[in-house]
């Protein structure tokens, strides 16, 4: 049998375009699974994801 933890979430929202940013930030937002702008998504909380919100504060915020 699997291992059922419950894994905390976290919902963010892409509420700024990626026009006109480094290469870098555009490939954040793209490995965060944003696809269009105002789009939520809803991810792992997990250091990693909370490492690429990091990269990219002024592009995507936290939403409760």
């Amino acid at each position: 049998m699997a291992n059922e933890t419950a894994t905390a979430k976290i919902r963010l929202q892409y509420f700024r375009s990626k026009i006109c940013t480094p290469v870098k930030h555009k490939l954040v937002i793209k490995g965060l699974g944003f696809t269009r702008l105002n789009q939520i998504v809803e991810r792992e909380d997990s250091a990693s994801v909370r490492g690429m919100v990091a990269k990219v504060p002024h592009l995507v915020r936290i939403v409760e």
